[in-house]
């Protein structure tokens, strides 16, 4: 079995577990997340929009939007890293790529800390995501320029034991559940 072979298997299984905990999860799914994000008050931060069956980050990206910048992804092209547009709550938005939700008339920041969405991560801090390179070659530019933390955000049952990985694939630096969060070797401190 090739490595593609191994993620795409590996993708399957952890889009039945979201999709199983998306439906099951009770509310204040965020609640860890906000605690987080209380300890890096007014740090230029990245989120993003929920598709599908991805955990929601907006009621912590929402509370964060009252001490300094949030923004959200905006894919600008295929093998591009992507570029960050000033997010509010309620302000219009327009429908972009992969259907996510963008601002209508982007304003760019750069953030310290990205809230990172992903179809599963293991306890080593590796993430799955849906084959596309954007948050790795995001945080690798991210990362050359400045310390920038990585914050995986899914459903505790996304976790897999281990995952099949690339020499590309950017770590996260801590995994942020609905349960808790997820340490490993190279996590800071929260």
């Amino acid at each position: 079995m090739t490595l593609e072979d191994e993620k795409r298997a590996a993708r399957k299984a952890a889009f039945a577990r979201r999709k199983n905990a998306y439906e099951t999860a009770p509310r204040g799914r965020a609640g860890q997340l906000s605690g987080i994000l209380a300890g890096h008050r007014g740090v230029p931060l990245a989120g993003y929009m929920p598709i599908n069956t991805e955990i929601d980050p907006r009621p912590a990206m929402e509370e964060a939007c009252a001490y300094g910048p949030v923004g959200i992804p905006v894919i600008v092209g295929a093998g591009l890293p992507l570029k960050f547009a000033l997010w509010e709550p309620e302000m219009p938005l327009v429908e972009g790529a992969f259907k996510a939700k963008i601002p209508a008339e982007p304003k760019w920041i750069v953030p310290e800390i990205v809230i990172v969405p992903l179809v599963a991560f293991d306890a080593q801090g590796g993430r799955l995501g849906y084959g596309g390179g954007f948050y790795d070659r995001t945080l690798e530019l991210l990362r050359a320029a400045q310390p920038t933390l990585a914050l995986g955000f899914a459903f505790a049952a996304q976790e897999a034991p281990a995952l099949p990985l690339e020499a590309t694939d950017q770590p996260l630096d801590l995994i942020v559940t609905e349960q808790g969060i997820v340490t490993h070797s190279r996590s800071p401190e929260p």
